[in-house]
């Protein structure tokens, strides 16, 4: 699950995280520009939209416990992409103060393709398990037995990708062996 303080507390503690940021914008949604369509350039602290001009910085306020700075132009009534990019008079864009955490984050996720091999490895197997336990919940209580229990479950995952992989004769000949 994506969150913004998770991967700041990882980042603090110098462990790098690899979590794709969700592609949740409303104003793509409606075939609008998102603000992954707009660029910061942290030297001059603006936005550049993608008409090219750029949204200055305005405020910083406090929400939900974090501090947000708040960009925009008012020369969005003069421009042909209006319509592509707000219903409102101007496009505003927020910032976290420590968006560039983030920003970092997913580019190393673009640059290595993390989430490509990450799909091909483990989501399968993980997505497997869970459809033979039924998507629920675990069968045991506590954490010992439900440890137990996911460990029982690895294991036949492992064994029948074996059988698939080696066949059945030549995967007991290795574990006699």
């Amino acid at each position: 699950l994506f969150s913004c303080e998770e991967i700041l507390a990882c980042e603090a503690i110098g462990t790098t995280p690899h979590v794709p940021k969700p592609l949740i914008s409303n104003a793509k949604a409606a075939g609008r520009f998102g603000k992954d369509d707009f660029v910061y350039l942290a030297d001059q602290n603006v936005y550049r939209c993608p008409a090219g001009v750029t949204l200055a910085y305005r405020y910083t306020r406090l929400e939900e416990g974090r501090t947000l700075h708040s960009y925009w132009t008012r020369k969005c009534r003069a421009c042909a992409l209006q319509a592509k990019c707000t219903t409102s008079k101007e496009r505003r864009a927020n910032r976290w103060e420590h968006e560039g955490v983030i920003e970092t984050m997913q580019k190393l996720l673009d640059v290595d393709n993390a989430m490509t091999v990450r799909r091909r490895t483990v989501d399968h197997t993980f997505g497997t398990i869970k459809s033979w336990i039924g998507y629920t919940h675990f069968l045991t209580r506590c954490i010992e037995r439900m440890k137990a229990e996911m460990s029982l479950c690895v294991l036949a995952y492992n064994i029948k990708r074996m059988i698939s992989i080696m066949g059945v004769q030549p995967l007991v000949a290795a574990v006699r062996g």
